[in-house]
Order: structure tokens, then sequence, then C-alpha cells
């Protein structure tokens, strides 16, 4: 049995995958394997994968992220992977994937399950009053239940929250349109953040001493609402999740560079049970271009991998 075992998280920006431009996708595969195999993860969190029509009629399948993998480390791996809300195939882009070297037991999506959906109205403006908006989060979280080698459980919440950038809305234009927009974009940033943390209460309400990791792009600092509402808060301390990405020396803690400033929007959050085990983090952000002034088209990412070490515990928790 190994003792110890890796979870990592990697923003793949926009994986895409077309027949006319495999050299394209050639350049980024060249770019991005030899990443995936420093990070030596056993269980791996990708977000932002294309999907693509075989047809015009065909189901949706990953070929770019089966392109991606073969032949690596993470090709055989157990795969848990996000559907369209609603469907069962893939949505054409921004897809979420878990990777596994350990048996995935149980899998899911949750998209407005705990958190249903609501409608917002505008302020009124020159004594018309706007027809409200309904807030629809724009993809789902993904979850998996991991048997690790110990016999013990490992759940994983892999998500994408939304960037902070305008929602559009309907029949609005100017700066007000910008700033009801930003509103609007928050509310689903931080809603969804509510329902990946609820859906932590539920894990917990189970299993206090359940092992969680919460992985993946959360479009916001560690000072931000979303990473806040996910890390709980409160004298409850068994509930409490670590960032563990805080544990990367201070010059190295960013996973993107946002006009000349590092920032920390990739995360990698640990319930206390899977903390106490913590061996070391790392965030492989040697060579990041900034994501302002990165020329088209991109090769590998604008977002750097984040990957946490942790001690394997003997089964009964000692």
């Amino acid at each position: 049995m190994p003792a110890e075992f890796r979870i990592a998280t990697f923003n793949l920006e926009n994986l895409e995958w077309a027949p006319t431009r495999e050299e394209v996708f050639a350049r980024r595969r060249g770019a991005l394997a030899p990443i995936l195999c420093e990070l030596n993860a056993d269980v791996l969190c990708l977000q932002e994968i294309g999907a693509r029509r075989p047809g015009a009629h065909a189901p949706r399948r990953f070929f770019a992220l089966d392109k991606l993998l073969s032949g690596g480390p993470f090709e055989n791996y157990h795969r848990a992977t996000s559907t369209r809300p609603g469907g069962v195939f893939p949505a054409d882009v921004h897809n979420l994937a878990i990777l596994s070297r350990f048996p995935i037991i149980e899998e899911r999506q949750i998209h407005h399950d705990l958190v249903p959906k609501w409608r917002w109205r505008p302020p009124h403006e020159e004594g018309v009053e706007p027809a409200s908006v309904e807030i629809i989060f724009d993809r789902p979280l993904l979850y998996a239940c991991v048997s690790l080698p110990n016999g013990l459980l490992l759940h994983v919440v892999n998500l994408h929250l939304r960037a902070p950038r305008p929602a559009p809305l309907p029949d609005a234009a100017g700066t007000r349109a910008v700033a009801e927009g930003q509103f609007l974009s928050a509310q689903k940033r931080e809603g969804q953040a509510l329902e990946a943390r609820l859906f932590v209460e539920n894990l917990f309400d189970r299993d206090p001493d359940a092992r969680i990791a919460i992985c993946g792009d959360f479009n916001a600092d560690e000072h931000d609402a979303p990473t806040r509402i996910l890390e709980g808060e409160g004298k409850d301390g068994a509930r409490l999740l670590e960032d563990l990405g805080e544990r990367v020396p201070p010059g190295r803690r960013f996973s993107v560079i946002h006009a000349g400033r590092p920032k920390l929007i990739d995360h990698l959050l640990a319930s206390p049970a899977l903390a106490r085990n913590f061996a070391s983090a790392t965030i492989l952000n040697e060579g990041l271009q900034d994501e302002v002034f990165a020329p088209e088209p991109i090769e590998g990412s604008l977002h750097a991998p984040l990957a946490a070490s942790f001690r394997l515990e003997n089964g009964n928790g000692g």
C-alpha cells in the first residue's frame, strides 16, 4: 500500500479538438502533457473540457480529453464526467472531469438540487418595471466518492464557479446594465458556492469525520465570498475546510496572473480529517502567462495546477 496519495486540480483552459485543427491541438497537448505527468496525481479534478459531436445529430463525446490523456499516466484512470444539466451527454464547453487511480464507487452531479432556481427583478427604471430574471447556475458541480487503498472513503467535489464578469440582461444597456449584470453574476457564483457547501454539510451529517476535498476554479481569491462560503465560518471547527493553497510559500501562492497581478483563484479545500494527514502542496506556476496579455492561440493553460499530498492513514483512522 502506498504511503501517500495526491490530489490535484487543473483548469485546462477551454480544451477542445477539431479534425481540421490537429496541429493546434498537437501544440496544446505538447504543452499540457508534461504538466500532467509532473502532477503525478492519484485523483485529478479537471475543468473547462470541450465535447464534440462526431456527426450532425450524434451525442457529444470527449474527443479532446481522450486525445490529451492517450498514452499518458491518466489514460486508464477511473473517470467521472459532467453532463449538460437535464441531459445525459456532455455540454459543448466547460465540462468537468474527475480522474482517479482508485475505484470510484459513487458519482453524481449537483445542479440546483439543494439551492433551487430563483428569480430576481432588476430595479425600476423611469417608472418601467423590468421583467424578472431566472437565476440558473452556468454548469453543475461534479461529485465522486473514491475508495482509497486503506479502505477509507474520499469525497471529492469538482467545481468551476462563474467568472466575476457581468451576466447579460435582456433589453439592458449602458453602465446600469453592467452594474446589474455584475450583481447577477455574483448571485450565481455565490449561490453555487452555497450549494456546494450544503452538499458538504450533508456529507458531514452522515459522517462527522468525512474526508472531503473541494477542488476547482472558484474564480475567487481566499478573501472573496465564494471561498469563505465554501470554507465555512463559525465555532464548529470540525466542519471548517482548510484552503491548502495557503500552505504554499507566499512567493509561489498564485494560480493565474491577471494584468501583472498574481492571484490564487484555483483552490483545494480539505476537511479536518483529510487536512490532518497533509504532507505537502505545490502550484506548478513556473512560466505561467498573464491571462490579459497572452497571445492567441493559448498553448497549455493560463491556469496553474495545484496539488496536495496526504499521508495514507491506517484504515482505522490511525
